[in-house]
């Protein structure tokens, strides 16, 4: 007993399978790679500094975005509601009244940036309605 005591384990200091001393790679759970991913996906997100933050290479995440797209549903499956259309024959221009011969157009620009172009006849209150929801 005595002897066996004394013995000591080489197994951690010896490398037997002669690896090349390389680190391992790191393993992403999906989670954290979806998570990641969405962060570039933001407007205005940069792919670099999202990579820089999360010290993941920057082609190794425009790797898992070309993955995850590829997993996503096309947008053709989502519902979509149709609407009914009909077409109809315009009226002749005889049959117009003078009012709706006329044309013009109204420029109108917004302080936020919105602008709003109207050609042709508009009634009143619908100019009013789309200037109402622009401001």
């Amino acid at each position: 007993m005595a002897a066996t005591a004394k013995e000591v384990s080489a197994t951690g200091l010896v490398d037997a399978k002669g690896s090349s001393g390389r680190p391992k790679r790191r393993q992403w759970p999906a989670r954290l790679k979806r998570r990641i991913v969405a962060e570039t996906l933001a407007p205005g997100a940069s792919v670099s500094v999202v990579a820089r933050r999360h010290d993941v290479n920057a082609n190794q995440l425009f790797k898992w975005r070309r993955e995850m797209a590829a997993e996503a549903p096309p947008a053709a499956t989502e519902s979509v509601a149709m609407l009914p259309v009909e077409i109809v024959a315009e009226p002749s221009a005889a049959r117009r009244p003078e009012r709706a011969r006329r044309s013009g157009t109204i420029e109108i620009t917004f302080a936020g940036g919105a602008r709003v172009c109207v050609r042709g006849e508009v009634s009143a209150e619908t100019l009013q309605r789309v200037i109402e929801l622009l401001r």
